[in-house]
C-alpha cells in the first residue's frame, strides 16, 4: 500500500484565495482592510522567520500588517502595555503574541488580556474554554488544530465514530486538536511522554494525529494499515546534500508510514501552509466581527 498524500500547500492555497476575495470585497465596500499585529518577544530566528511570513501573507492578501518587535529583555509590563495598546486601537483586527517567549515572561497572562475579539490565534482561555464545552462556541479556534480538521475534511475523512489518537498534549496543538476531533464525534485519546506502551495504541488509531515534537519518532509498524496520519512536527534532520545542512521532517517516519497509511499529509508541504491559510481566516472573521 502506498498511502495518498494530503496536499497541504494547494488546499491552503484555496483558503488563501477564498480570503482575498472576501478581502478585496470589503475594502471595495469601503470597509478597512482586515489588519493582523503581531507581537515579537526576543530574537529567535525560527519565530522571526514565522513573524515574517505571516505578514507577508497579510500583504499578499490585501491585508494590514503591523508588526511589535520587543528585545529579549523586555519586562513583563512592557509586553502587556503593548498588548493593550493593541486591544485599544481601532485598526488593529487580530492579534497574534508569537510563541515561545523568553523564560522570564509569564506567557498566560499576556495571552489572558488579548481582547477576546482579536484573538485570532485562539488561546485566550474564554476561546479555549467554550471550545471544550458543549453547545458553546469560541469565536477563534487555534490555527493548527482547525487547519488539521480542515485538511481531514477536504480528504473526505469521516471523523464521526473514528477512533482519532492525538500524540502529544501541549495547549497550542494537542489539547484543542483533541476538543475539536470530540466536537466532531470522534472517540479521541490522547497520548504523551508517560503513556504505557505507546505503539500498541497508535495502532488502534483510524486518525493520527502526530505533534510530540520529536524527530520520526512514529515508525511504519506503530500504524494501523489504511490509518490517516497528520503529521503536525516540523524538525530538522542532518542532510549533507542541502545547502543547508539540513532537511524538515515531520514526528512520523515518512517513509515507512507512506507504506502502510491509507492517506498522509507530508513535511514540508502538509500542516504548515494550513496553519498560516487559517491565521489568515481568523483574522478576517475578526474584521467581520468588529466592523460586520
Amino acid at each position: 500500500m502506498t498511502a495518498q498524500l494530503i496536499d497541504g500547500k494547494s488546499i491552503a492555497q484555496k483558503v488563501r484565495e477564498e480570503v482575498a476575495v472576501e478581502v478585496a470585497r470589503r475594502t471595495a465596500a469601503g470597509k478597512p482592510q482586515p489588519t493582523l499585529a503581531t507581537v515579537l518577544v526576543g530574537d529567535r530566528t525560527d519565530s522571526a522567520a514565522y513573524v515574517s511570513s505571516k505578514g507577508k501573507a497579510c500583504l499578499e492578501l490585501g491585508m494590514g500588517s503591523i508588526s511589535e518587535h520587543l528585545p529579549a529583555d523586555a519586562a513583563q509590563e512592557l509586553v502587556e502595555e503593548v498588548v493593550k495598546r493593541l486591544n485599544t486601537d481601532p485598526k488593529v483586527n487580530g492579534i497574534l503574541v508569537q510563541l515561545p517567549m523568553p523564560a522570564h515572561i509569564d506567557e498566560e497572562r499576556v495571552l489572558s488580556i488579548i481582547d477576546i475579539e482579536k484573538d485570532v490565534d485562539g488561546f485566550c482561555p474564554i476561546n479555549i474554554g467554550r471550545l471544550a464545552q458543549k453547545g458553546r462556541e469560541p469565536l477563534f479556534v487555534p490555527c493548527t488544530p482547525s487547519g488539521c480538521i480542515y485538511l481531514l475534511e477536504t480528504a473526505g475523512v469521516k471523523l464521526e465514530g473514528a477512533n482519532a489518537v492525538v500524540l502529544g498534549r501541549s495547549n497550542i496543538v494537542g489539547m484543542p486538536m483533541a476538543l475539536l476531533l470530540i466536537r466532531n464525534n470522534a472517540t479521541v485519546t490522547v497520548c504523551h511522554s508517560r503513556t504505557r506502551d505507546l505503539p500498541a495504541v497508535i495502532r488502534q488509531a483510524d486518525i493520527l494525529i502526530a505533534a510530540i515534537g520529536k524527530m520520526e519518532m512514529v515508525r511504519g509498524d506503530w500504524i494501523k494499515p489504511g490509518a490517516v496520519v497528520i503529521d503536525v512536527g516540523i524538525n530538522e534532520k542532518a542532510d549533507a546534500s542541502k545547502k543547508k545542512g539540513y532537511r524538515l521532517v515531520g514526528d512520523v517516519n515518512f517513509e515507512e508510514a507512506v507504506q502502510v497509511a491509507g492517506w498522509i499529509s507530508p513535511v514540508p508541504g502538509g500542516v504548515g501552509p494550513m496553519t498560516i491559510a487559517m491565521l489568515m481566516r481568523n483574522t478576517l472573521r475578526a474584521a467581520q466581527i468588529q466592523d460586520p
